[in-house]
């Protein structure tokens, strides 16, 4: 038998991190600087810790070697020692496991992507649609329960397309413990989660959403890896190479104050091997997989130690310099500003979306929770004379840094939505989402949402009432699809009109709004939105809040002429309980009112809402 001497070989070559597949063989590469001594075993060799040592790449702490007969499919492991510890550790770099607590797999990127090229839609024309792989079409009704995969979220594609939906945002797909996750406990974020079909199963996800004309987003877990609970975190708790410094994490982490968060160690975003891991990753999604975009999951967990908006003392300039350069990344090396990157930071911080160069983060928007919560309160009470219409119209207008898209709006989202949240529909009227007054104000939310300034978002299964709390082991029920048709048509209908598919509301995807009328007394709140102004641009959008329906109501108009009514919510045949109220075309033949030049007279229901443009 050789001496471990005698087997070690030159550095590899190659380029690159994780296996790198050459032909008649692959390279290994891992970044280790503490190690004595790193192996790779793998089926190649019987799982020798001897045949295939890795040789320092200088004083860098990178190893590296070529294995020549080892081949794509096959799985190993690094064998790192470090004085009389021995570690056999998942590769961090690999593309694919066997599951978390398994093992890596070499992997080539052969996937046939063809020749069609997706071109993205503009971010003032996007309407998402949040999902989670494993409940957003689950067909396994079985004990224990089974996520849906790739495949079956795949099948309800052209639905969402007909339904008008052009971007999904995907929650996070990395590999994590077991096989029921919300993903936000990454363990090896290069790895596509095994169980819900590995990496060639969500390219071809990837590459039939493109085929419906529907952009992928991708949610990402940067401000921490693993879960705080996961004793056996393969290379976070024990640490990678052995030395586990002050704090127990190792290389990846923080080693002071800066280490915990509430679910895992935070990674060292100043040391710059780490920076690169990150960023590696980031412009893997982008390129690899062909996503359109990613949203980072709990910025100010990034940039903050408590994820404290108002705790400059306890900023992390490494964390806010990192999101500056990766932002930058996305830009200056893939060469494509338009995919967009979407910031979980929820402290209305417009510098979060604010260029780099003029110090923002440079991120394209941010999830506003400054819109949800108000919109939802205001529907939720139960006293119409509660309910805050000011704080309703704050929550249209709402601006970040002068960019009307630097925000994406919502009245359900996985976390509003999570145990000890609700969907809105139960919100509003616990134990029976079907219930009339549950249909009325839930979608006044979405078609507030849908007709705000902002990118509008949706949650699975919002556009047919599903009922309950998220969670990773509930799946959309879509019988209730059947039940709840007209609703469905409803959402359908108004995201006609936010893209402007019949050339009569160009306004919706504009940048402007004017709140002109917020009624403290009788609900009904009304906004202008328009891109450049004038007939087939001009949209005026009236929401009544309280449950009293209004025959002639005189509301502004800036335009001479007749308004035609494009929506009507009340329409029943969205819902046999919907009154039909009749609202009406009508003409601006009235003077100035609500500081707007025109006037006009209106019919709308309780609880509804009308679209009207010229």
């Amino acid at each position: 038998m050789l001496t471990p001497e005698e087997n070690i070989v030159p550095t590899s070559q190659q380029t690159g991190m994780g296996s790198i597949v050459f032909p008649g063989g692959v390279t290994f590469r891992v970044w280790a600087p503490f190690a004595n001594s790193v192996a790779v075993a793998g089926q190649f060799n019987n799982w020798s810790q001897t045949a295939n040592l890795l040789t320092p790449e200088g004083t860098s702490g990178y190893w590296s070697t070529d294995v020549p007969g080892a081949a794509v499919g096959q799985q190993y492991r690094y064998v790192i020692t470090n004085g009389s510890n021995t570690l056999w550790k998942i590769d961090p770099y690999c593309r694919a496991v066997t599951n978390s607590a398994g093992n890596s797999i070499v992997y080539a990127d052969t996937f046939d992507w063809g020749g069609s090229v997706f071109q993205m839609p503009a971010w003032n024309e996007m309407v998402i649609c949040e999902i989670h792989i494993g409940t957003f079409n689950d067909p396994f009704p079985i004990t224990p329960p089974q996520p849906g995969t790739f495949a079956t979220a795949t099948t309800q594609l052209p639905y969402l397309r007909d339904l008008g939906v052009n971007a999904v945002c995907v929650m996070p797909i990395h590999e994590f413990q077991g096989d029921l996750s919300w993903g936000y406990d990454p363990d090896d974020i290069f790895a596509v989660e095994s169980s819900y079909g590995g990496p060639d199963a969500f390219k071809a996800f990837v590459q039939a959403a493109h085929a419906n004309g529907i952009a992928v987003l991708l949610d990402v877990v940067y401000n921490h890896f693993g879960a705080i609970q996961d004793a056996d975190y393969l290379w976070c708790l024990q640490s990678f190479d052995g030395w586990a410094g002050n704090a127990g994490g190792g290389i990846y982490f923080y080693e002071d104050s800066r280490s915990n968060t509430p679910w895992g160690f935070r990674p060292d975003y100043g040391r710059p091997e780490v920076r690169q891991f990150i960023r590696d990753n980031v412009l893997m999604w982008l390129s690899h997989y062909q996503v359109d975009g990613l949203r980072f999951d709990s910025t100010v967990n990034i940039r903050n130690i408590y994820g404290n908006n108002n705790d400059p003392a306890n900023d992390i300039p490494d964390g806010w310099g990192l999101m500056q350069w990766l932002n930058s990344e996305i830009v200056s090396n893939l060469g494509q500003p338009w995919k967009i990157t979407i910031a979980e930071d929820l402290q209305d911080n417009a510098w979060i979306t604010l260029n780099t160069g003029s110090g923002g983060a440079g991120f394209g928007s941010q999830w506003d929770n400054s819109f949800c919560w108000p919109v939802r309160d205001a529907l939720i009470v139960a006293d119409d004379d509660q309910r805050n219409t000011a704080a309703v119209a704050a929550s249209i207008s709402q601006c970040y840094g002068g960019d009307a898209f630097a925000r994406v709006i919502y009245t359900e989202s996985h976390d509003i939505a999570r145990q000890g949240q609700s969907r809105l529909p139960i919100a509003i009227w616990p134990g029976d989402p079907g219930n009339y007054f549950s249909k009325k104000r839930s979608t006044l939310g979405a078609v507030i949402a849908l007709t705000s300034p902002g990118i509008p978002m949706l949650l699975q299964g919002q556009e047919f009432l599903a009922d309950g709390y998220f969670d990773d082991n509930n799946p959309i029920n879509w019988g209730e699809l059947q039940t709840y048709g007209g609703i469905h048509d409803l959402y359908r209908d108004v995201i006609q009109l936010r893209r402007n598919w019949f050339n009569n509301t160009r306004g919706l995807s504009g940048s402007n709004v004017n709140v002109y009328q917020a009624g403290p007394d009788d609900k009904v709140i009304a906004y202008h939105r328009w891109n450049q102004g004038g007939p087939g641009d001009d949209v005026i959008v009236v929401i009544n809040m309280r449950n009293v329906g209004y025959d002639s109501y005189t509301i502004g108009l800036p335009q001479q002429g007749t308004w035609h009514v494009r929506f009507n919510s009340d329409y029943n045949g969205y819902s046999s309980d919907f009154g039909n109220w009749t609202s009406y075309d009508t003409t601006a033949s009235g003077g100035p009112v609500q500081n707007m030049p025109y006037s006009g007279n209106i019919g709308i229901g309780p609880y509804s809402s009308i679209i009207l443009s010229q």
